[in-house]
């Protein structure tokens, strides 16, 4: 069976000597997250995934949701124990306001619980994943009068939100959206249309589910001007602000899914149900840009939850399957064979998978904690580069972090040979629950199109520049550092490396668009590798300075965090070189063929 360990140490090790969170605490919410209070919060985050959610989330794989004739959900068992323990001990407020009911903790923190989460059961992890979503675009872009309605109960885990985008014939493109919305005069509409694929749409977690739906308004324009934002409670509320009647929304049928079985991934049939327009008529897009935001950031922490989780089994299993003798000489001569993971090439799987894990945490850190100080700061400047900056990335970690957690969960089973096909041994539900992190939420190859087509021209190239600027500041300030250099060279070269391809598409791109789409994953890939370098560099830095300093104790783990940074650097770097030379190769053979002769 499957066993899972937060790792606390090495979260803790980021936020506080990496990023340094506590130079932050004139940021409000900072101050309460001292370094003793991060630690309570995260060892305790740690028992709820080990002790609560990671023991039924092979129950809920095998078990998956169940539908009923009356439209309603039952979700595996255990779920609802586990979500009332998550609901009472107050995780879903971390991040939000104390107005509504929240902790107006950083939003960094909510994200490291967020992992946890995911790794213990990814498909739990989504009901107050989604909900979470929905806060922040109701915080920013609804009334007054609807945060103080739906908002505290959405905080508190009574009621749960989901948002509703894809409809059978329109996933990415949304211009061609049919789902209607009827004035009624009173200030409600009646909408009517189907949603599918709409994840935690139906179950019996909470009293009342909030959708948040994209709909056309009556005479709206066609295409993405035309469309509207609506909130849809599952129970229309009474005067008192409780659920009342079913509203007519209702769950048609439960998708049968490769993964994530435990959440009820739901179509929804809307017939005039009873809906309430969030911000302005035909600005919807825009509204529920700040849940797809968020949301592409959580997915991109289930990509390094999948990729972690399937590390540490794989690391289990390689100490403990005997199979072969070393070819360097017998290592275990009490046995008849030694543990495979004195192979190099189990050691090469590993050695990728914990290099890549450690940096991707960073990444997403450094990523969250950008959005922090955009919410939060009050000096413009600095909240309009964090905000340029995490927008930047955000393609990165949702497109490259995912991919390559799928690519992790599938070597990690490769550790156990014939046993990672077996269902018994777990492997195979991480490799399953990874794989959609690469399709929702907008697909990859998406997330690279938008890096190459939005993100890097925007505001006349200023994040890139400026990302640019400071990973190159980094490289040369340490470049003199003995201690150093294995990381401030790589990290160089490999920006040159990005550099050299986006002038590339500059040169290209602009005469022939196809060359930004046939470069544009190649490109995310390059982008993101140098982005973990960026965070390797930076951890090697801090690991040096607490070896320095003597280390309190600790001395182990600093000098192995160094040693998994040199991997990094020496073997997966080089592949910056070949990325850009795919890229410069062109479009040009992928296009040649005629649609018909493939």
């Amino acid at each position: 069976m499957p066993t899972y360990r937060a790792p606390v140490e090495d979260t803790l090790f980021v936020l506080n000597d990496v990023l340094n969170i506590q130079r932050y605490n004139n940021l409000p919410g900072f101050e309460e997250a001292s370094p003793d209070m991060i630690e309570a919060i995260l060892g305790e985050a740690g028992k709820l995934a080990e002790e609560v959610l990671q023991p039924i989330n092979r129950i809920g794989d095998e078990e998956g949701c169940t539908r009923h004739e009356d439209g309603s959900v039952t979700t595996p068992k255990g779920f609802k124990e586990a979500y009332d323990t998550y609901r009472e001990s107050g995780w879903g407020g971390l991040p939000f306001p104390e107005e509504y009911g929240g902790q107006n903790l950083p939003a960094t923190l909510a994200t490291c619980v967020g992992e946890y989460v995911a790794s213990a059961n990814m498909a739990f992890g989504m009901y107050p994943g989604l909900t979470g979503g929905a806060v922040a675009a109701l915080l920013q872009h609804a009334s007054e009068e609807q945060k103080q309605t739906y908002v505290p109960k959405m905080i508190s885990g009574e009621w749960s939100g989901t948002m509703n985008l894809t409809e059978p014939h329109c996933g990415t493109d949304l211009g061609l959206l049919r789902t209607k919305a009827v004035p009624q005069g009173d200030g409600s509409y009646k909408i009517s249309g189907q949603k599918i694929f709409i994840s935690a749409g139906e179950h019996d977690l909470t009293s009342n589910i909030i959708h948040l739906v994209l709909a056309r308004i009556e005479g709206a324009p066609e295409g993405v001007d035309g469309i509207s934002l609506f909130v849809v409670p599952k129970f229309v509320l009474d005067a008192d602000g409780n659920p009342g009647e079913r509203n007519g929304v209702s769950c048609g049928s439960i998708e049968e899914k490769m993964g994530i079985h435990g959440n009820s991934t739901a179509v929804l049939n809307y017939d005039d149900a009873t809906g309430y327009l969030v911000g302005e008529e035909n600005r919807g897009l825009k509204a529920m840009f700040v849940m797809m935001n968020e949301a592409r950031l959580g997915v991109g922490v289930q990509g390094l939850a999948q990729s972690e989780v399937a590390y540490q089994n794989a690391v289990d299993y390689a100490k403990e399957r005997v199979q072969g003798r070393s070819i360097s000489g017998v290592k275990a001569p009490d046995k008849k064979a030694d543990p495979i993971i004195v192979h190099p090439d189990i050691r090469r799987i590993l050695m990728r998978m914990k290099s890549f894990n450690e940096a991707a945490r960073a990444l997403v850190l450094w990523t969250a904690l950008k959005g922090d100080i955009h919410h939060r700061s009050d000096d413009a400047e600095a909240k309009e580069a964090a905000d340029e900056l995490m927008g930047l990335l955000t393609p990165i970690v949702k497109g490259v972090i995912t991919d390559r957690g799928f690519d992790n969960a599938v070597e990690a089973q490769q550790v156990y040979g014939g046993h990672g096909y077996v269902e018994e041994w777990g492997m195979s539900q991480f490799v399953r629950d990874a794989r959609i992190a690469m399709i929702y939420e907008g697909a990859n190859g998406i997330q690279a199109l938008d890096l190459v087509g939005r993100k890097l021209p925007r505001k006349g190239g200023k994040a890139v520049q400026a990302y640019f600027a400071e990973v190159g500041a980094l490289a040369d300030e340490h470049m003199g550092n003995e201690d150093l250099k294995a990381f401030a060279e790589p990290l160089k070269k490999g920006l040159g490396e990005l550099q050299a391809a986006t002038m590339w598409l500059m040169q290209n791109a602009t005469q022939n668009p196809d060359e930004a789409g046939g470069a544009s994953t190649d490109y995310m890939h390059l982008f993101g590798l140098v982005a973990f370098a960026h965070m390797w560099l930076l951890m090697a830095k801090a690991a040096q300075e607490k070896l320095a300093q003597g280390a309190n104790g600790n001395a182990t783990y600093y000098e192995n965090k160094l040693a998994t940074g040199r991997f990094f650097m020496a073997r997966m770097m080089p592949e910056c070189g070949m990325l850009r030379r795919r890229i410069e190769a062109g479009a040009e053979t992928m296009m040649a063929l005629d649609a018909e002769a493939f």
